[in-house]
């Protein structure tokens, strides 16, 4: 939830009527313009949602006579509603500034216009009211891709991404991945107590940040895709050809899991630099098992034709 005054302080809005303690708080991460709703239509009616006049519905409540103005207004008070948004810095009508002390409906004011704060509303609501859950592991970003490594302690995570610092990728967390779903993406962080900083067995914590420059660590990142680290077993039938299209499910959204067996000897930071190059091709088109499937059968097309003459 968000209260009104969160609202008004993280956007910068002047506050024109202050929000009383028993205002409603934010759950939604949308918005209403309510020109309908001055219009006299309330079949459908967004209240639970910020409601920002703009321009348009300005002109439409200053063109209604004082009767028809004040209905409108007391019937559209009558609906709970956290906050009212008045965009491009124009002045509050007393009528409507009147209702809003009466019924405890807190109005702020904007200089932006009314699509520039509708959108810059919109991504702080979806960022502060995203579903949020936490995983064991290391994000990473390596070639744009967002690379989240997990798998048990002590299976080498985070020498890996420690490696792959050094080949000039990012570090967005260590350990512990603050995770949260914004739209039909998950976005994933470090909890800003440890943000920087790696535990290395039998060194302890490091500060990347500090040992190899800004550049070498991100505030937050995508997850595009998860790479699970485990213990290399003979009796597992390992994928050798990537023909099996693994998901794994966080906060109802799906992502590409690809299993990476570990043992003595195995680069880790390649592997994991060939997974997200390989990852990029396949989201734009080219798929390299289906490339080697078209050669078999060009191949072997060729052998059945050479036959038949």
């Amino acid at each position: 939830m968000i209260s009104p005054e969160s609202f008004a302080e993280a956007l910068n809005l002047e506050v024109i009527c202050p929000a009383p303690p028993s205002s409603m708080h934010i759950n939604v991460a949308d918005i209403c313009r309510p020109g309908l709703q001055f219009a006299g239509y309330f079949e459908v009616f967004a209240n639970e949602r910020p409601q920002v006049i703009g321009k348009t519905e300005m002109a439409y409540l200053c063109s209604l006579s004082e009767q028809e103005c004040d209905e409108r207004l007391e019937r559209y008070f009558s609906y709970r509603m956290p906050c009212i948004v008045i965009a491009r810095g124009m002045t509050c009508p007393p009528a409507l500034l009147a209702k809003a002390r009466e019924h405890g409906v807190p109005i702020y004011s904007t200089q932006e216009e009314t699509s520039a704060f509708t959108s810059r509303a919109i991504s702080y609501m979806s960022e502060v009211l995203a579903p949020r859950t936490t995983r064991h592991g290391v994000l990473v970003e390596v070639f744009g891709v967002g690379v989240l490594i997990t798998g048990e302690s002590g299976v080498g995570k985070s020498e890996c991404a420690l490696e792959l610092i050094k080949r000039g990728h990012l570090l967005v967390a260590d350990d512990v991945v603050d995770i949260a779903r914004v739209g039909r993406k998950l976005r994933g962080e470090s909890p800003e107590v440890v943000r920087d900083l790696m535990e290395l067995r039998g060194i302890g914590i490091v500060d990347i940040k500090s040992i190899f420059g800004i550049g070498a660590t991100m505030r937050r990142k995508s997850i595009d895709i998860i790479i699970h680290l485990e213990a290399w077993s003979p009796e597992k039938d390992y994928d050798r050809l990537g023909t099996h299209d693994r998901q794994m499910d966080i906060l109802g959204i799906s992502v590409p899991l690809i299993e990476i067996p570990v043992r003595p000897g195995r680069n880790l930071a390649i592997i994991v630099e060939i997974a997200a190059r390989n990852w990029r091709l396949r989201s734009e088109g080219y798929d390299a098992v289906n490339e080697l499937d078209r050669r078999l059968a060009r191949m072997y097309g060729c052998q059945d034709g050479d036959e038949k003459r």
